[in-house]
């Protein structure tokens, strides 16, 4: 799938008529976070095992994730899409591009951004916005040494694979985890949430709901409350219906994350 205009029109088009669910007043935890989900060109590739290095630079769509610096205190090594707490009169869609130039060196006009997706409200207390960009050909992209390990362009159509998502149910959680394959590896929930939700309506304009799902126990670390006590886990949102035509089966992946 190109990163051409058709793409660009196809998504806005879907985003326009989608109906936003906003995590609310009823999200038990104060913290309220951005994420850019930037779409660019695959360039020479993903850099992951089981996803093709091109040798001329593509123009095929991709979606820019990342990888979590190891020294970070809070989900270090874990894949993410770039983004960060929504600072004291910003709103979601300015801070999705602060720390999309922060992390990746990427820096967006406000133009850039197509729309949003909805709010999925995380185990370890954040409620994050999805914040959609036009990234353009993004050749250059620096990871922030504190803060990101490695930069990976994820193929578009590798979020159209006929067997995403995974979805398995782990000791203690309420529904099913979230997973999605990436090449020989896979990503979970929330940023495989977030993503699968891109691909149902943004690609295929199905208003697909994905903020039931849970999260694997190594990303229920939850922050803790001035009190000492950890934070509970907020109420997931109203109407949440169950992914559509596209869900495949069921699948239970390797134990832990990659």
């Amino acid at each position: 799938m190109l990163r051409d205009q058709r793409l660009r029109r196809l998504v806005v088009r879907h985003l326009r008529g989608f109906a936003l669910q906003a995590a609310g007043a009823g999200a038990e935890s104060g913290h309220k976070a951005a994420v850019a989900l930037a779409i660019a060109d695959a360039g020479h590739g993903a850099g992951l095992p089981g996803l093709p290095r091109q040798p001329a630079w593509s123009r095929e769509a991709a979606v820019v994730l990342t990888r979590r610096a190891l020294a970070l205190r809070h989900h270090p090594g874990q894949w993410a899409l770039p983004g960060g707490r929504i600072e004291r009169g910003e709103s979601a869609e300015a801070a999705a591009l602060r720390e999309l130039a922060e992390e990746v060196g990427l820096r967006l006009p406000e133009r850039a951004v197509l729309g949003r997706l909805d709010d999925f409200v995380t185990r370890s207390g954040f409620a994050i916005t999805p914040v959609v960009v036009w990234a353009g050909v993004a050749r250059r992209m620096t990871p922030h040494p504190g803060e990101v390990q490695s930069i990976h362009r994820i193929p578009i159509d590798e979020l159209l694979r006929s067997d995403a998502p995974w979805l398995a149910h782990e000791e203690g959680g309420e529904e099913a985890v979230l997973r999605m394959p990436v090449g020989a590896s896979w990503i979970a929930a929330p940023t495989a949430a977030i993503l699968y939700q891109f691909r149902e309506v943004c690609l295929h304009g199905r208003a697909t709901r994905v903020a039931h799902f849970e999260q694997p126990r190594f990303a229920w670390r939850a922050p803790r409350r001035r009190g000492g006590a950890p934070a509970s886990r907020p109420r997931p949102l109203g109407d949440q219906r169950r992914p559509g035509s596209g869900t495949a089966p069921s699948a239970r992946p390797p134990p832990g994350q990659p």
